[in-house]
């Protein structure tokens, strides 16, 4: 038996620049598209380094995660893209205040380099939460 797709999509992160939905949910699993640090009321990548990339990213993130009924500690999975992975420690302190504060279950995550990343973006994450 197959389940409905259900788009889901806030005006609080970067609206879809392609042919993809901010987010799809399909029963009680939610599959956001890869975020890279753009501010949702510009359109552009914000300034500054990996640190503020990085939050910015999951800023959009866990907009997308409320506008579809779950939010960053229903994570279950994560996938990092980084242009590089010299900066890799200074994500990981970000990211760890996002998805694996004291007390909580830290997704699972697999963390890859890549030659390069839309907007010529620092990093991008995706992620599979429950709702």
């Amino acid at each position: 038996m197959s389940q409905t797709k259900i788009a889901m999509s806030t005006k609080d992160a970067p609206a879809a620049i392609g042919p993809y939905s901010q987010a799809v949910r399909v029963g009680d699993l939610l599959f956001t598209s890869g975020q890279v640090a753009l501010d949702p009321a510009t359109g552009q990548i914000v300034t500054g380094g990996i640190r503020e990339q990085t939050t910015r990213v999951l800023e959009n993130l866990k907009a997308v995660l409320i506008a579809a009924g779950s939010d960053l500690n229903n994570a279950v999975k994560t996938v990092v893209f980084l242009k590089d992975m010299g900066d890799f420690a200074a994500m990981n302190e970000i990211y760890g205040r996002y998805l694996a504060p004291e007390g909580t279950v830290a997704p699972a995550r697999s963390t890859v380099e890549v030659a390069r990343l839309p907007k010529d973006a620092l990093v991008e994450i995706e992620v599979i939460a429950t709702v």
